[in-house]
């Protein structure tokens, strides 16, 4: 938990000293919306596999503006970071004493993610070079 808490920082102060100029899109909007609406439904389940699930689709959906801005400004994404969430999340998934859905539900979907983002973004970046 303390590596991943170090990775998730280091990862916030990276990206807060390389930010970009940021445009919201309605599709943004949308993303933003649609992670919000699932927010109250976390919080009536009693079950922690419902909750992790409706947790890492909110996550999921986290993804859908970074997957969009990667597609069309791939040289402006940094990779690096994103290799960082799958180490960090990787890490999490090794020091699990008890591995179910419940706990590994989340590290593994954001791994996956971040994984779809690099490929993304390395594949345009190949396609527009």
């Amino acid at each position: 938990m303390g590596v991943s808490g170090v990775i998730t920082i280091l990862i916030a102060v990276m990206a807060y000293q390389r930010r970009k100029d940021i445009v919201i899109t309605r599709l943004d909007w949308t993303f933003l919306i649609l992670a919000i609406s699932s927010l109250p439904a976390w919080a009536l389940t009693s079950d922690p596999l419902w909750a992790v699930i409706i947790l890492t689709a909110v996550d999921v959906l986290g993804f859908g503006p970074s997957i969009r801005k990667a597609y069309h400004y791939p040289f402006e994404e940094d990779v690096t970071f994103f290799v960082l969430f799958v180490i960090r999340n990787v890490l999490s998934v090794i020091a699990l004493e008890h591995y179910s859905m419940t706990t590994m539900l989340f590290p593994l979907t954001g791994s996956a993610a971040c994984i779809i983002l690099i490929l993304t973004i390395l594949w345009r970046r190949k396609a527009l070079s």
